[in-house]
């Protein structure tokens, strides 16, 4: 392929032409484009001639046999003169586009962004009377998107703002789809990565730009009109740069192809490094049941708060970021006196914490005052956000059996408060035939509708089928979750669990529907829910970080060695990522590895459980001014609060630690299948094969850290991993102890 015919030709059978640009900015007038020069891909080597410069380029592309992938580095030389303000940019455009096709940016772009939106001030909640309503179609904040109607129709991101610097479409008429995948940058910093469509909206552009420019706006939250402050670099003769990236073309007739091939390929440009542990669950944990004892329990009433209580939702609210969630990882894994604070949160919890919709309140402050939503805003004063009533039913549960496994009696009040919330979401179900958004905590109404913030609650209602005894809460269950796959899943789609970014498709209300499809294949047996939650865990992935970050060298998180594979970008709006899942351990992709078999689920999980404890700040490992125990949600990649904030943490106490409590009790420190000769460490430690035989397995251990670690230890055959999980599996489990530094040697039995 000396003269690149074989690539050109490869391109052009794909309807897309490739093209190098030379872009000229005024920096003073927000980076307008002052002069474009661009030169069709041709010939190998090009001599090109600039009014004050002279360039050279070279490109090299290596097909795939087989594999309809082409790895492409484009040269760029200025062999005299200067280039000023400019940045140098490689196209792809193609052909045959359509406004139908679905454009994902991972983290950044669900379908492009093409939805109804509008510009409103953080924490946004629509407005306007003719967009509240269960009917009407999802509405998005003022993000980056494309157009859902006339006009200019373009994205401009940055690489950092993407959990797989990558870009790629699936073209509905033709079934063919692309991705486009890149490093995070080269030695100019992060890649610009945009999409532009033509008028017609028949044509489209890809651009991987260098330096990142983005012309006259760039993204500040909840507004995409922020005046650019990129800044264009002035070339010199003698400077040399390249922009790689890796073409995939492959057949795709539908949206969840192009989600598969994603999860194939996510890892490719930008291999993660070896896992680096910090901390092991059981320091962490330590730290936090000591932190939430003295600074989130509030005594006199008898309640976990969410946060320090400088505001009702710092104080109390019943799911999404804390409140009934923080509790269970508490109850399992605390001592004595944790237990009774966590028995009087119950206490204190019922009845007075349901609303008269019946379903619980949405918030509270100072153990006394309950709220229906967000009385910042005087209108959604009672919009209870119903993924808060969903996770609570869900982890409330979830403690009702520990009680039972704990010996502890549960008080029938509760029982009873808690099966009339489960009839009230029931009841929802069955006259809106949907869960909405934003429900009535007075009346039970749906306010604002048309979206998976639901997402948890057919799983809620398959545990409440079986604790209390209710078929009804089962078939609810399946009808809800059918419904979420043929309105969401199958379009690549799900949005809404956040209660402050309206229905921005959002990463926590995808996993959440893991979860829920996984609970009625276990409570049906109908592989096809088994199949979804597949489908499910490649979209989702798409949230998942799948490279290590480099930082700007003097911010905290480059001092700390901060590793970002594994971090989970929250929702299109708002743009950071966070350690762990909101709010989940992800156990749902153990169960999903277990019952399939396919390692992808088990490593997904892997890079999400491992990377959490670096994220906690714990006297044996500071982490710049932050407080110890105080767990900040934010893993800034991308300048959505500012360029300062990258690589930044923040004095904030949130719902991150809750994920890491529950990773503690519910992902075990180290997976083994024997007989699969399968070992998997979750936990902040190294385990390796060390020896096995016919009928025995050794596996090498060792803690690396400054803390003790004690090591949950879970090993089944790959015959047990297709039995549903017993509740509360890892509760009277193995533990290995291990010092700082000690190694210990394990053997397991294959048969």
């Amino acid at each position: 392929m000396e003269d690149g015919k074989e690539f050109i030709a490869w391109l052009a059978a794909n309807h897309c032409a490739c093209r190098v640009v030379f872009n000229r900015y005024d920096f003073e007038r927000g980076n307008l484009l002052t002069n474009r020069s661009e030169h069709v891909l041709g010939t190998k080597t090009m001599a090109v001639r600039l009014p004050e410069s002279e360039w050279q380029t070279s490109w090299q592309a290596a097909l795939s046999a087989g594999q309809g992938a082409g790895e492409v580095a484009v040269r760029f030389e200025c062999r005299a003169g200067q280039l000023r303000q400019a940045a140098i940019a490689v196209e792809l455009v193609f052909d045959r586009w359509s406004a139908l096709n679905y454009v994902l940016m991972p983290a950044a772009a669900y379908d492009g962004n093409r939805f109804l939106s509008r510009k409103i001030p953080y924490s946004p909640k629509l407005y306007f009377v003719q967009d509240i309503g269960k009917d009407n179609p999802p509405i998005i904040s003022d993000v980056p998107r494309l157009n859902a109607g006339e006009g200019v129709s373009r994205i401009q991101e940055r690489s950092g703002s993407l959990a797989v610097p990558a870009i790629g479409f699936q073209n509905q008429r033709s079934g063919r789809g692309c991705l486009i995948f890149t490093r995070q940058g080269n030695g100019l910093g992060d890649y610009g990565l945009s999409i532009e469509e033509s008028r017609r909206r028949d044509q489209a552009v890809i651009t991987v730009t260098s330096p990142l420019v983005r012309e006259l706006n760039s993204y500040r939250i909840c507004d995409r009109d922020f005046p650019s402050e990129d800044q264009p670099h002035d070339f010199k003769a003698g400077e040399v740069m390249e922009i790689s990236f890796r073409l995939v073309f492959f057949d795709a007739p539908h949206p969840q192809d192009l989600f598969d091939r994603l999860a194939t390929e996510r890892t490719a440009e930008g291999t993660p490094k070896t896992k680096m542990p910090v901390m092991p669950f059981s320091a962490c944990f330590e730290l936090q049941e000591e932190k939430f004892n003295r600074h989130n329990f509030v005594a006199k009433h008898g309640y976990y708060s969410v946060g320090p209580r400088q505001n009702f939702l710092q104080d109390w609210q019943i799911g999404w970021t804390g409140g009934m969630i923080s509790t269970y990882p508490l109850l399992f894994a605390g001592g004595r006196q944790t237990r009774k604070n966590v028995l009087r949160n119950f206490k204190w919890l019922f009845p007075a914490g349901i609303a008269p919709s019946g379903l619980f309140w949405d918030a509270g402050r100072n153990g006394t005052e309950w709220f229906g939503g967000d009385i910042r805003k005087p209108h959604t004063g009672e919009w209870h956000l119903i993924r808060k009533s969903g996770d609570a039913v869900f982890y409330i549960i979830k403690q009702f059996r520990l009680m039972e496994q704990l010996g502890i009696m549960v008080d029938p009040a509760w029982q009873q408060g808690l099966k009339g919330v489960c009839d009230a979401l029931a009841k929802l179900w069955q006259k809106n035939k949907q869960f909405g958004q934003f429900v009535d905590s007075l009346t039970g109404q749906i306010c604002v509708g048309g979206s998976t913030s639901g997402a948890i609650i057919p799983a809620a209602l398959v545990l409440a089928a079986d604790y209390f005894k209710v078929p009804k809460y089962l078939r609810v269950a399946v009808a809800a979750a059918e419904k979420f796959y043929q309105e969401f899943t199958i379009k690549g789609l799900s949005c809404g669990g956040p209660g402050d970014a309206l229905q921005n498709p959002d990463s926590e209300s995808w996993y959440a529907l893991i979860e829920s499809y996984l609970a009625l294949y276990e409570a049906t047996g109908k592989r096809f829910w088994l199949q979804r939650a597949m489908e499910t865990s490649r979209q989702f992935s798409s949230w998942v970080v799948a490279y290590d970050f480099e930082f700007p060298p003097k911010s905290t998180f480059a001092w700390a060695g901060i590793r970002t594979t594994g971090a989970v970008y929250a929702n299109t709006q708002n743009k950071h990522a966070a350690p762990g899942l909101c709010t989940f351990s992800g156990l749902g992709l153990l169960k999903l590895f277990r019952a399939t078999g396919d390692k992808f689920h088990l490593e997904l999980l892997r890079d999400i459980a491992f990377g959490l404890p670096q994220y906690l700040p714990h006297p044996q490992r500071p982490l710049g001014q932050a407080k110890p125990g105080w767990m900040c949600e934010r893993v800034n990649l991308t300048d959505w609060e500012g360029p300062e904030r990258i690589g930044e943490t923040l004095e904030m106490t949130t719902w991150a630690e809750t994920a890491l409590m529950l990773t503690t009790i519910e992902i075990p420190g180290l997976y083994v299948q024997p007989d699969q000769s399968l070992v998997m460490a979750f936990d902040n430690i190294t385990a390796e094969i060390d020896a096995e035989t016919d009928g025995e397995l050794s596996v090498h251990i060792h803690n690396p850290t400054p803390a003790a670690a004690a090591v949950r230890v879970f090993a089944e055959s790959r015959h047990e991993a297709g039995r549903v999980l017993p509740d509360n599996y890892l509760l009277d489990g193995r533990i290995e102890c291990l010092l700082p530094g000690e190694s210990k040697t394990l053997k397991f039995l294959k048969s």
